[in-house]
């Protein structure tokens, strides 16, 4: 771990990656401010830029996005009762009615001073656990690179919004696309129907920003309210909640670590951990602290518990090369972009981008801490900003991103054609993130699969006779029983 670090502070403290990763946290900030939009969307628009930029400073920028984007929707929670992101959904119980009391300053406080310290407890977590997992994985052959993509897709599908089915269609999807382009192995051309722009497959960052971004405008536009300017109390700096945040210290420690485990299980999700670690604070509570009336202690539980979820989900992912949300399959997704694998090779082979990538991710926390309690009078600012400014301002760094990125007409056709094939999901309630992750892990599983099929002159058996693989496969088999008893029971969810 200390080696790690070592490795990767030169690469992380240079005032290009600082200054980057300081403008994520605000940029995040500010998107997660406004709702509708969140990480997700952030990390979305900022990736056509990462493509240009060296490996760590664009890591640090999309990570303190990452980071920054999971805190701020708890602001407008707070005032408006409106969650900027649904990882401030549980926020709502006790923020808003602390504010109604008369102390929004203080409820906006607790939330950035508990989402910045439970985001550095998890980084502790991360930085022990990643190098640990990854040093296991480097057993891995391709019979185990197959297997637990196959979980890991399987996974994704099932934990993702909507029901079982809906979530293994999208999956499927997202696999479909994967196989476009050139084949691996034999050199031939697979689903590219005679486009030349098609022999690499689609671009992953159109894909990207017409499915989140693309379909977001299309569905705001659709929802009408375009010139609504809600009214916002008049908000000041304050450092008042560092104070107060000393007598919830046992809540912070427990509701970082229920975030960070929950964030750790693929798909879980940010908003999943903030409801469970404010039930547990609640019923481990004091009666005269009045949870559900404005309790300073269900403020810091669901905040301190959501990005807490930020460093759990990046241990699967940087030690597996297995997303634990929608967010990280990006982050996933820009880290291929750049030209690194995520993985047990990233550790063995990158060990410098590995330890900048964790330092970016802790130093990102302490920015939020200190640039987060500093714009609070600003964030009430941007609150009152029409949705009619902020939607153009969304296609035009959409457009101009995916342009820039090869000088493409042809990406823009595919954003186009993704943003609208998006929106039509996402009317039907179909969940978005299987798709990427298919795309992600389709030729890992394709790939490896192939490769022990070529090692292993006896078939199949190569993946029963070797222990992990055996493991992860009789895993994969328990998730499909899992798959089959709730498609017979019914969906998931609604």
């Amino acid at each position: 771990m200390l080696d790690l670090l070592y490795q990767g502070a030169p690469l992380f403290f240079t005032w290009q990656a600082i200054l980057l990763t300081t403008a994520g946290i605000i940029a995040g900030l500010l998107i997660g401010v406004l709702p509708g939009l969140g990480p997700l969307m952030g990390i979305v628009l900022m990736l056509p830029l990462a493509f240009h930029l060296t490996p760590i400073p664009a890591m640090g920028m999309l990570i303190a996005i990452y980071v920054g984007g999971s805190a701020g929707g708890s602001i407008s929670a707070i005032l408006l009762r409106i969650p900027g992101t649904p990882l401030a959904a549980a926020t709502l119980f006790d923020g808003y009615p602390l504010a109604q009391k008369g102390r929004s300053q203080d409820a906006i406080g607790l939330s950035i001073t508990a989402s910045a310290l439970g985001g550095l407890l998890a980084g502790v977590v991360l930085l022990f656990f990643s190098p640990i997992l990854a040093a296991f994985a480097l057993r891995f052959a391709p019979p185990e690179y197959a297997a637990m993509a196959l979980l890991g897709l399987l996974t994704i599908a099932i934990v993702s919004d909507g029901s079982t089915i809906k979530g293994l269609i999208t999956g499927a999807f997202g696999l479909a696309i994967a196989t476009m382009g050139t084949d691996e192995f034999t050199n031939a051309y697979r689903f590219t129907f005679g486009n030349f722009n098609l022999t690499s497959g689609p671009h992953i960052v159109p894909v990207v920003v017409g499915l989140f971004a693309l379909s977001e405008v299309f569905f705001q536009i659709e929802s009408g309210n375009l010139l609504a300017s809600p009214r916002i109390q008049k908000l000041r700096i304050s450092f008042r909640a560092l104070r107060l945040i000393t007598s919830h210290k046992l809540n912070l420690i427990r509701s970082s670590l229920i975030g960070t485990f929950l964030g750790a299980i693929p798909g879980a999700g940010g908003d999943v951990s903030a409801f469970v670690s404010y039930a547990v604070a609640k019923r481990m509570s004091k009666s005269t602290e009045g949870y559900g009336e404005g309790a300073e202690g269900g403020v810091v539980a669901t905040e301190a518990a959501n990005n807490g979820t930020c460093g759990g989900a990046l241990i699967p992912s940087l030690s597996l090369g297995i997303p634990g949300d929608a967010s990280t399959a990006v982050l996933l997704a820009a880290l291929y972009l750049l030209g690194f694998f995520p993985g047990p090779e990233l550790f063995r082979n990158n060990a410098d981008i590995a330890g900048g990538i964790f330092i970016a991710y802790v130093i990102g926390n302490v920015v939020l801490l200190i640039v987060g309690i500093i714009l609070v009078p600003f964030f009430g600012t941007v609150l009152k900003l029409p949705k009619a400014w902020l939607l153009p301002m969304v296609l035009i760094l959409s457009t101009v991103g995916t342009y820039a990125l090869q000088n493409s007409v042809f990406d823009l056709w595919v954003m186009l054609a993704f943003g609208a094939a998006g929106y039509l999901l996402r009317r039907a309630n179909y969940p978005l993130a299987p798709i990427i992750i298919g795309m992600i892990l389709g030729p890992v599983l394709e790939n490896n699969f192939r490769r022990s099929l070529l090692i292993s002159r006896d078939g199949l058996n190569i993946f029963i006779d070797r222990p992990i693989s055996a493991i992860i496969l009789a895993l994969v088999a328990v998730m499909l029983v899992y798959v089959v008893f709730t498609i017979i029971k019914g969906p998931s969810r609604p």
